[in-house]
């Protein structure tokens, strides 16, 4: 649910359910990676709440688009850390792997 004025499209507050600080943080983190961003941090109302709040202000561009490409942001993150712990745990069993068969 997003929370803001219809005349300002720069600043919105954003309420998520089912999300907790594990996202909160790491979609916080990625916005303020964003030129666009001059302010965003999060709330939670409360602990024995699955819901967070998000506010951001952007320089003018629409507060949504900029959440949105942010997530787009986080999503390609993910992928590439999954990608590279894949490989790692590949390079790890074929190295054991040829160790095994090195010391028959």
């Amino acid at each position: 649910m997003e929370h803001g004025s219809h005349s300002d499209q720069s600043k919105s507050t954003f309420s998520l359910a089912d999300e907790d600080h594990t996202f909160a943080n790491s979609i916080r983190f990625t916005l303020n990676q964003d030129p666009r961003v001059t302010f965003c941090g999060y709330s939670i109302p409360h602990p024995s709440d699955n819901r967070v709040n998000i506010r951001v202000q952007t320089t003018g561009d629409p507060a949504r688009e900029v959440l949105k490409d942010a997530c787009q942001d986080m999503m390609l993150i993910c992928q590439h850390v999954r990608g590279t712990f894949d490989k790692a745990v590949s390079d790890f069993k074929k190295s054991n792997t040829m160790e095994s068969d090195d010391s028959e």
